[in-house]
Parts: structure tokens; C-alpha cells; sequence
């Protein structure tokens, strides 16, 4: 009978602890439950759904700001560029020259806008530079379509030609370059960076385009000071361009070599 109560007495202490253990560890359960619920997510996993949307909402948002309008505008104004240098008389030489004088307008503004009221877009980063050599390189071409109307230049059909080729060429090659460096690192892509040679290039590209735009209509008095002043600025432009390509080229070499 001792043994007997005894035994008893041992299973009852037994389940007691083991009632206390479970009502323990449910506590630290619940206890858990609430310090976790306290704590707030990871600021980038656990609101990866708010985070994300925002996020995506923000970069729709600024997918058509007002510089990335403009710079639409400009690729837009490209066809309607090639539809008024082929009309004659003088008017289809004011729209064209209105057209490009526009688009170098609002490529000056552009850039201004986004960075005065904080509207830069990395889509309009990538747009922005495609704009300008859409342009350019469409009013280069279509003025090597049309001889020069000076006696000077009768024998020499390659003036335009050859600052044109230049220009194109450096530009074409400066795309892939830049697109080279975006993948490669940091240094590289600072190297390419857009530098002072760079725009003293696009000025004298601009206003030589703009002198040879007008120069077309022979009505005007000093047309034929106009075409050498603007031919002139042209080959100006493209040493500045050939300039600008070396001076990058030297930049991501000595990066490279460190």
C-alpha cells in the first residue's frame, strides 16, 4: 500500500509539472506572438508589396514629366523636319529652321526643368541624348542632299559630306561607348561623362545647322556669306568632335589601366 501511495503521489507531481510546463511554454507562445506583431517588418521585405507598388507608382508618375514632353517632342518633330525641307519657297525654309531652332531650344530647357524642379527620370536621361543625334544627324543628311548654291563650292561636293560623316560617326560610336560603360562600373561611366569640349561641340553643331538652314533661301541678302560662315562652323564642330572622342577615348584608358 505504501509503495502503492507512493507511486501516486510521484504521477500526480509529475503531471502537475507537466501542466506548468505546457501553460509555460503556451505563455512564451503568446508572448512571442506579441513582440513579433510589436516589431515591424523588414523595411524591404516585409512591405514589399506597399514599398514595390509605391515605388512603381512613383516611376510612372514621373515616366512622362515635363522635360521627357519636350524631349518627345523633339523625336516627334524629326519626320515633320524632312516633310519641310523638301517644300519649296520660302516658307518651307522658315518651318524647317523654326523646327530645328525649337528642338535646340528644348533641349537647353529640358535638361534645365529637370534639373531646377527635380523631374529627372532615368527614362528621360535615356531619351534626352537620343533626341539631339535623331536631329542632328536627320539634318545633316538631308543637307547633303541638296548641293550648295555657291559658285565656290561647285567643284566640291564632299564639304558637307565629310564634317557630316565625321559627326555621325563620332556620335554612333560615343552611344555604344557610353552604353559599354553604364555596364562595366561607376568609374568608367564618370569617365564618359558629358564634358566642357562636349558642349562647345553641340553649340557650334547647333548654330553652324541653323546658319546653313537659313542660308537656303537665295532671296536673302549675304546667302552666300551665310553658307561659308555656316560650312565654316561645321568643320569647327567636327574637330571639336573628333577632339571630344579622343579626350574620352584617354579618359577610360587610364581608368582602365588602374
Amino acid at each position: 500500500m505504501g509503495c502503492a501511495r507512493r507511486i501516486g503521489e510521484l504521477a500526480r507531481v509529475a503531471e502537475g509539472w507537466r501542466f506548468v510546463s505546457v501553460a509555460s511554454s503556451g505563455g512564451e507562445k503568446k508572448n512571442r506572438r506579441r513582440v513579433s506583431s510589436a516589431v515591424p517588418p523588414d523595411p524591404v521585405m516585409g512591405f514589399e508589396g506597399i514599398n514595390g507598388g509605391d515605388q512603381k507608382q512613383k516611376q510612372k508618375q514621373r515616366l512622362l514629366t515635363l522635360p521627357t514632353v519636350l524631349t518627345l517632342g523633339r523625336v516627334a518633330s524629326v519626320p515633320l523636319l524632312v516633310c519641310t525641307f523638301y517644300m519649296n519657297g520660302w516658307w518651307g525654309t522658315t518651318a524647317t529652321t523654326g523646327i530645328f531652332i525649337a528642338a535646340a531650344i528644348t533641349d537647353w530647357l529640358d535638361g534645365y526643368l529637370a534639373r531646377k524642379m527635380g523631374l529627372g527620370s532615368a527614362f528621360g536621361a535615356f531619351l534626352d541624348p537620343v533626341a539631339d543625334k535623331l536631329m542632328v544627324a536627320a539634318t545633316l543628311v538631308l543637307l547633303c542632299t541638296r548641293p550648295l548654291e555657291l559658285e565656290m563650292f561647285a567643284n566640291l561636293p564632299w564639304l558637307l559630306p565629310v564634317p557630316s560623316i565625321a559627326i555621325i560617326g563620332r556620335e554612333i560610336t560615343m552611344s555604344a561607348v557610353r552604353e559599354w560603360a553604364a555596364s562595366q562600373n561607376s568609374k568608367l561611366l564618370e569617365a564618359v561623362a558629358v564634358s566642357n569640349l562636349g558642349k562647345w561641340k553641340t553649340a557650334t553643331q547647333m548654330t553652324a545647322l541653323t546658319i546653313l538652314l537659313v542660308s537656303r533661301d537665295s532671296s536673302l541678302a549675304g546667302s552666300n556669306f551665310m553658307v561659308a560662315s555656316g560650312v565654316g562652323l561645321l568643320y569647327v564642330s567636327a574637330g571639336l568632335t573628333v577632339l571630344s572622342l579622343a579626350a574620352y577615348m584617354k579618359k577610360i584608358w587610364v581608368v582602365l589601366l588602374k
